[in-house]
């Protein structure tokens, strides 16, 4: 048995065992699983789906979403896309895709039929049952080739998943993702996790998203553990799921960790110990929250750095005994890591520069657009846009985005740490600095904050420049309702200024 077939680590798993958990739903177990998976294949085969077919998927999240990725990942090439998009957003993914076919569920998101209409594209059905158990359903639609053999199946460099970057500063690359990429990564996460049979994790995470997909459940299928498929994540219900679930540990961006940090403080803690660790990334968490989480949850935050490119993890801080240091990532769990100079050389630890990664789980390049797949690699090393430090024990400070340091004058601000002493402030919740064009500076630094106590804006710049170089004091705090956040959760930086209504400065 090939373990770097995603079908491989389904039909690994204990009969018995259960694999899927839903709110209000009996869990689907090892047994059900793979029946759910190999009957989706064959449907999929009869239909002309092959392994080089392009099957986009619309659906809620939740235990179906889930079951899709792992039977149309074992015959075709998944890729899913967030439900959200417009019409115009739809056709330019669908297109970008090359899809074959579109899944979806009768009515759920008629933007995505309106698109394939449009394009031409066949659609299949996807019947969920919800009186059986989580994830079964039933599968529909018109033939798109002549059936499939079963000669014609995937082998471990088959591209299993296609996603897109998220697009904030440039055109969306399309990301290629093979089979052994995706099972590596899922192994590596098990791994660093320690990930066993009695562990089940509370998943919040939209599995449109590398983050969901393979950070809660390819690496909870690929260990034996289990996953609680949520609809997504929801404030107001976490607690409710966790205590429902039994969960050990739960997944999630810095956003959303703050925003239950905020729920526990209307609501008063409740009995939050029963998770073995935390687990977060796709963002920088600032050390108040990271320490906040611990106090509260009374159990390890583990900060970890991932990327689509790389099947999501490469660095994670690790569960103790072993060391933990807040502020960094820790070291890699997966992908060689380096950080490399101006001129293409490789860096001393404590020197900074950009972070740069090979290995297994890293894509061999983007498909669209040419101008990405140019510039993607040097010296054989990948380039992920990030600045960052590795240490003496090889464990990686990230300083931020390169596109998203914010340049005054010719001095280079980190916005993550303006945010670090926001934070600092008693009354902050949620804060996020951002760059804002100016004619005479190049940029200013401008900053957004959610409250949860009293403050205004004169007292915060004041508070900063206590603390900070005087060139790295925001010119302007807005105190906001709600931070704009993208589909994943994540502070989108450098679209702040624009979604916010700031104007360029002068």
């Amino acid at each position: 048995m090939n373990p770097e077939l995603i079908l491989n680590l389904v039909a690994a798993r204990d009969p018995r065992a259960p694999v899927l958990h839903a709110p209000g739903r009996r869990p689907l177990d090892g047994a059900g699983c793979l029946e759910q998976v190999e009957r989706t294949v064959r449907a999929l085969r009869q239909r002309g789906a092959r392994p080089e077919s392009r099957v986009a998927v619309v659906l809620p999240n939740g235990p179906e979403l889930a079951v899709s990725f792992l039977a149309v990942s074992a015959a075709a090439t998944f890729a899913p896309l967030n439900p959200q998009y417009p019409v115009q957003e739809f056709l330019f993914y669908l297109k970008d895709l090359g899809a074959n076919v579109l899944i979806t569920e009768e009515g759920f998101c008629p933007a995505a039929e309106t698109a394939a209409a449009e394009l031409g594209l066949p659609i299949w059905r996807l019947q969920p049952q919800p009186e059986q158990v989580a994830g079964r359903f039933l599968l529909d639609g018109p033939s798109i080739y002549a059936p499939v053999t079963a000669s014609e199946s995937v082998h471990r460099e088959s591209i299993a998943m296609l996603l897109h970057s998220s697009g904030t500063t440039a055109r969306p690359k399309l990301i290629p993702l093979t089979q052994a990429n995706l099972c590596a990564s899922a192994k590596n996460i098990a791994r660093t996790l320690q990930l066993g049979e009695r562990d089940l994790c509370l998943n919040v995470m939209p599995l449109f998203h590398i983050h969901g997909l393979i950070g809660a459940l390819l690496s909870s299928v690929a260990s034996g553990a289990a996953v609680f498929a949520t609809p997504g994540f929801n404030a107001f219900r976490f607690t409710r799921w966790m205590k429902e679930s039994g969960a050990t540990w739960t997944s999630a961006v810095p956003s959303m960790y703050q925003a239950l940090l905020a729920r526990v403080g209307e609501q008063g803690s409740e009995d939050l110990c029963q998770f073995r660790f935390l687990r977060t990334g796709s963002s920088h968490i600032p050390a108040p929250v990271w320490q906040e989480l611990e106090s509260i949850f009374d159990c390890p935050v583990l900060n970890t750095y991932g990327m689509t490119e790389a099947s999501h993890q490469m660095a994670s801080n690790l569960l103790p005994p072993r060391i933990r240091k807040i502020g960094t990532v820790g070291p890699a769990t997966g992908p060689e890591i380096a950080v490399m100079g101006e001129d293409g050389s490789l860096l001393p630890a404590g020197c900074a520069g950009e972070v740069v990664i090979r290995g297994e789980t890293v894509t061999r390049g983007y498909l669209s657009p040419p101008s990405a797949r140019e510039t993607a690699f040097r010296n054989g090393w990948f380039r992920t846009g990030d600045e960052g430090r590795l240490d003496n024990d090889g464990y990686l400070t990230l300083i931020g985005r390169l596109k998203e340091m914010i340049n005054v004058a010719g001095e280079k601000v980190a916005p993550a740490e303006v945010d670090e002493i926001l934070l600092q402030h008693p009354a902050v919740g949620q804060a996020s600095a951002f760059g804002v064009p100016c004619s005479t500076m190049g940029e200013r630094v401008y900053a957004a904050v959610v409250l949860r106590g009293a403050a205004d804006e004169r007292e915060l710049r004041r508070f900063v420049r206590d603390r900070l170089a005087k060139f790295k004091v925001p010119e302007k705090i807005l105190i906001v309702d709600e931070i704009p956040k993208g589909a994943t959760g994540k502070v989108q930086r450098v679209s702040l200024a624009a979604r916010l209504g700031v104007a360029p400065a002068n």
